[in-house]
């Protein structure tokens, strides 16, 4: 299957289950509370499928896959039977319309926990927190390559994922920060990073490495991959070739090599190249070449070698859990998830974040794909953070949304009684202007993607 149809068969997959179970929430709870259900809907559009159900209900697949919606008996939205006023939803209570209107996003959270639950007993695979490289801020602060990260903050890292997701999140906020480790010797240590010394802007998709850390499975293998012809290394080192030591300096990543080679240069003469080949070990005398052209006073030197480009690491971590240890860290990583995402929207209004975290239907399809290609446990966690996303984005407060319903009958609440025709009328306009301003952001964002 291609990227392109892979991407779309995933969302339509994704968007799918998520808003089915969104607006099952309204459904269920709209039965609970006596009110008549006309159409449920998954998409929108010209009906692909439809049948009517025992209770009235017509049960709809629409063409257009991306949303949903439960039509109930409303008199605001055309004649009522006498008969059936009483199962109308304007005729409930403003409780009753609250637990209706609130059932959707209910839906989504605790099918976020469901997954999440789902993907701990299956076992997430992974990579070890282990620092590669360190230099910057995480340098000055006493990390050093090989340390394992154990905690950022109160969040403990049992991958580099949860400790990508809290450094990068520290990073957005620039506020100081805890690491606990493990170093390479043993015991553990705490070490605090002072990220306020970050630069005014950096790449937020590569905020861990602003701060000054690489992982170890992103090094690449000190693997030679191409030799360039009339340079030291022709003749002398052959592709395939694992280099180990430089100068008697050892190699554990490619990454070593450029500064060891600098300092061999620097030092002059002759050096010892150690590599193995063919399962034997060598040690190979090399003068590195100074580069031309380079800056007055910082001379450069090379050997003349390329990197290997092999494929992805294999997964070194696994987060896994028991059916029953996974229900209570399903629940904490739902409440983790949906702290961070909240303080998501914060940064974006308060200006600290960038609005391109504001993502449309094209970057949902292609992570859908993505995550799907590299298995079940990490489709689930995509899906349990897309149902999280699409219950919160729905209690905003922004009329016409779900947040926005539950914001009138708050007022209603309040009031004793319910707004004005007129003000829900103007409301749904400002509601339907802001999420369009929204969706076109999102799309906006997304073609900025995929033109980069």
């Amino acid at each position: 299957m291609s990227s392109f149809l892979g991407s779309v068969w995933w969302m339509i997959v994704s968007l799918g289950v998520l808003v089915t179970f969104h607006e099952l929430g309204h459904w269920w709870a709209a039965r609970r509370c006596g009110v008549k259900v006309l159409r449920f809907s998954v998409g929108f559009g010209k009906p692909l499928w439809k049948r009517i159900g025992r209770d009235g209900t017509e049960w709809v697949v629409a063409a257009l896959p991306l949303g949903g919606y439960v039509k109930m008996l409303d008199e605001h939205e055309g004649e009522v039977p006498p008969e059936d006023a009483p199962r109308a939803f304007n005729r409930q209570s403003v409780w009753r319309r609250i637990a209706i209107v609130a059932a959707g996003p209910v839906a989504n959270l605790v099918l976020c926990v469901a997954l999440l639950w789902l993907m701990f007993v299956i076992g997430r695979p992974d990579y070890a927190p282990v620092a590669g490289r360190v230099d910057g801020i995480a340098a000055q602060a006493g990390l050093r390559p090989g340390d394992t990260l154990l905690r950022v903050g109160d969040l403990e890292t049992p991958t580099w994922s949860e400790a990508a997701r809290a450094l990068t999140a520290a990073a957005l906020d620039r506020e100081p920060i805890v690491v606990t480790v493990r170093p390479a010797s043993g015991g553990e240590a705490t070490h605090r990073l002072d990220l306020s010394r970050l630069p005014a802007r950096f790449e937020e998709p590569r905020a861990v490495e602003a701060i000054g850390l690489m992982p170890r499975h992103r090094l690449l293998p000190p693997v030679i991959g191409d030799i360039a012809e009339g340079t030291p290394a022709w003749g002398v080192l052959a592709e395939g070739d694992r280099i180990t030591a430089v100068d008697g300096r050892p190699v554990r990543s490619f990454e070593d090599i450029g500064p060891l080679v600098q300092a061999l240069g620097a030092r002059g003469g002759p050096g010892m190249v150690e590599v193995e080949r063919d399962g034997e070990r060598l040690a190979l005398e090399l003068v590195p070449a100074r580069r031309e052209n380079t800056r007055p006073g910082q001379p450069q030197w090379y050997l003349g070698i390329a990197a290997a480009q092999p494929g992805p690491p294999p997964y070194d971590a696994t987060l896994r859990h028991g059916p029953l240890a996974a229900v209570p860290a399903a629940v904490r990583e739902t409440g983790q998830l949906a702290r961070e995402l909240v303080a998501m929207i914060g940064r974006m209004v308060s200006g600290r974040a960038s609005v391109e975290n504001v993502s449309g239907p094209i970057t949902i399809a292609r992570y859908a794909n993505a995550s799907a290609q590299l298995g079940p446990a990490w489709f689930l966690n995509f899906l349990a953070l897309l149902s999280l996303s699409l219950a919160i984005l729905n209690l905003l407060p922004i009329p016409v949304l779900d947040g926005g319903h539950l914001l009138y009958y708050g007022i209603e609440l309040v009031k004793g009684s319910p707004l004005s025709e007129r003000a829900m009328a103007a409301g749904q306009y400002v509601g339907l202007a802001l999420l369009a301003g929204l969706m076109g952001l999102a799309f906006y964002n997304d073609l900025l993607q995929l033109v980069r």
